[in-house]
């Protein structure tokens, strides 16, 4: 079995900001146990860049992928595909442009990416999605949904490209591949995995048009199962 998870949402509760989320005590020495456990079949695959990740878990030795997938690490700390290109400032500061005249929304930006976060005002959500995908459309990017979230990314930049390169090679390779996540952009990752044989676990209860095919309840659920 190889275990592929996200993270925010699936093994930590999200919260209003995105740095303002509650790791539990020493969880990156735990996730190292659990791949050890795995003989290092386990890999993180988030939304979050590699360097916000490591802000949180600390660097560890553990396989993951970053910004949907696009940044990937080995275990041992070595690139896993190409350098991803970053996105211009010039379009981060035209994406920022609708904070000015929407104060409860904000921009995340990342090294590969940026981000509108309506969660203060989900209210904004039609007028925010429609501003990042007039972008996207003029620039040649793409535009990835989640909960309170719509993110401009490179083309290519999806869950499922990581799972295959993570499960192309040792010690993945040959193993049943599980994905765990919560989102919509862990649709791709459920996909990845059942093209393999194995299966996706959405956290919170199935919903309609899921590719999962099992559920756990919530985040102290995947911990209970997964035995953090």
């Amino acid at each position: 079995m190889a275990i592929l998870l996200d993270f925010d949402g699936t093994l930590v509760e999200i919260a209003p900001t995105n740095d303002t989320i509650a790791v539990p005590e020493r969880f990156g020495e735990r996730l190292v146990d659990l791949s050890r456990r795995l003989d290092g079949r386990l890999a993180l695959v988030t939304g979050r860049s590699l360097e916000d990740l490591a802000g949180h878990l600390g660097q560890l030795a553990l396989a993951c992928a970053g910004s949907h997938g696009i940044e990937r690490i080995r275990a041992d700390g070595s690139r896993l595909g190409d350098v991803p290109a970053p996105i211009p400032t010039s379009i981060v500061e035209v994406l920022a442009g609708f904070t000015a005249q929407h104060p409860l929304v904000t921009i995340e930006r990342k090294a590969f990416g940026a981000a509108l976060h309506f969660r203060a005002d989900p209210g904004q959500e039609e007028a925010a999605v429609a501003h990042a995908a007039e972008i996207a459309r003029q620039h040649g990017l793409e535009c990835k949904r989640g909960k309170c979230v719509v993110e401009l990314v490179h083309p290519g930049a999806d869950k499922r490209r990581a799972v295959l390169a993570f499960m192309a090679e040792a010690p993945f390779a040959g193993a049943l591949p599980l994905f765990i996540g919560d989102d919509v952009t862990d649709e791709d990752g459920f996909r990845a995995a059942e093209e393999l044989g194995g299966f996706g676990i959405l956290v919170g209860g199935l919903r309609r048009g899921t590719r999962a095919r099992f559920c756990l309840p919530d985040v102290k659920g995947v911990h209970h199962w997964l035995e953090l």
